[in-house]
């Protein structure tokens, strides 16, 4: 019991006064070691700081451990990157349950300062320096929320990330008038750690021969503490589930290697589709998802938020992508679901549909 220490969970509603000096003393190792989002380990290894439950696109619950060393590192990384020195404003706009959040904090805390807790303010956003939100959010400034709007504009970067951030949508943010930092990572890598294609300090990336995404350094998680067989490092490499490539020095990411489907016996990326609608139809909100089919083997279908041409889709996407790209269904839905912060949950929509 003497190399463990109690993990405490911290309340998604918990101020932020309080919230940062429960994560100072887990970090400096004077408290207990703190969870966020679904974690139900009450012990962790005395070297952890800060766990983080997360799910991916199988629904299992992961335990993502973090050391004091790492989760700083990647806070001086970040700030050191959008040049956030001594005093600098944060705003919270993400939930205390993600990695993400955890991080906005920390580095609040790096440069001196508590984050502008904006998770439900009411009233007009006081102006700070810098923000992180999720390309949803992103979408919603631009299209219907003008308060949020205002105060993306008044910062002095937007970090950006947690899903695929469209091309047109960057550049109507930064028409706009907002400076935004496309980042890059998932819970495992500390949030992101590649920031405009480009590693933060401390931060390597490679591609593998099956064309896979491939991170090593300073911000990586040490373990998943419900299931320690699943967190394999190979050579120092996490190895993560996205295509990617690397040109002139810089990574691009190409899309999650489970979002491409087989459809009457050829490959189709979900993402490729998604963006494909992204740039003819920028202001509208959907995804693309796949359910069994016996004819098809897997067959394409969209959800769709507000009213649509359905017919106008389906021939766009055909003249675009091919008749392997003509969905097989298209639904209108009030939102999309979400699996996390930003990340649409394609199993969800998959089992509405079926269930149709």
């Amino acid at each position: 019991m003497s190399s463990q220490r109690e993990l405490l969970q911290a309340s998604p509603a918990c101020e932020i006064t309080q919230l940062a000096v429960q994560i100072t003393a887990a970090l400096v190792g004077h408290g207990p070691a703190l969870s966020f989002g679904e974690v139900r380990s009450k012990l962790a290894a005395k070297n952890i700081a800060i766990v983080v439950g997360t799910s991916g696109s199988t629904g299992l619950i992961k335990e993502v451990a973090f050391t004091r060393d790492s989760l700083i590192a990647s806070a001086q990384a970040s700030n050191s990157f959008i040049g956030a020195i001594a005093g600098a404003q944060w705003s919270l706009l993400l939930p205390v349950t993600h990695i993400a959040a955890v991080n906005v904090i920390i580095r609040s805390i790096e440069v001196g300062t508590l984050p502008v807790d904006l998770r439900n303010f009411d009233g007009e956003y006081p102006k700070v320096d810098f923000t992180s939100i999720v390309p949803t959010q992103l979408f919603r400034a631009l299209n219907s929320d003008e308060r949020l709007l205002r105060h993306l504009q008044g910062t002095q970067a937007v970090l950006v990330g947690g899903a695929a951030l469209a091309p047109t949508l960057r550049t109507q943010a930064e028409a706009a008038g907002i400076h935004v930092v496309e980042t890059y990572g998932m819970t495992e890598t500390c949030g992101g750690c590649v920031y405009e294609g480009q590693g933060l300090h401390g931060v390597e990336f490679a591609i593998t021969e099956r064309g896979v995404i491939k991170i090593r350094g300073s911000v990586l998680a040490t373990d998943y503490l419900n299931s320690s067989d699943l967190f394999q490092l190979h050579d120092g490499w996490f190895i993560t589930n996205d295509f990617g490539e690397i040109k002139d020095g810089k990574l691009r990411v190409l899309g999650r290697a489970d979002d491409v489907i087989i459809t009457g016996g050829e490959n189709l990326s979900l993402t490729a589709i998604e963006a494909t609608l992204s740039v003819r139809y920028p202001d509208l909100e959907c995804a693309a998802f796949a359910i069994g089919d016996p004819q098809w083997g897997q067959a394409l279908h969209l959800a769709i938020v507000g009213e649509v041409n359905e017919t106008e889709i389906s021939h766009y996407l055909e003249a675009a992508l091919g008749a392997i790209a003509k969905p097989k269904g298209i639904h209108i839905i009030e939102s999309l679901p979400l699996l996390g912060i930003g990340k649409v949950d394609r199993l969800a929509l998959a089992k509405m549909v079926e269930h149709e």
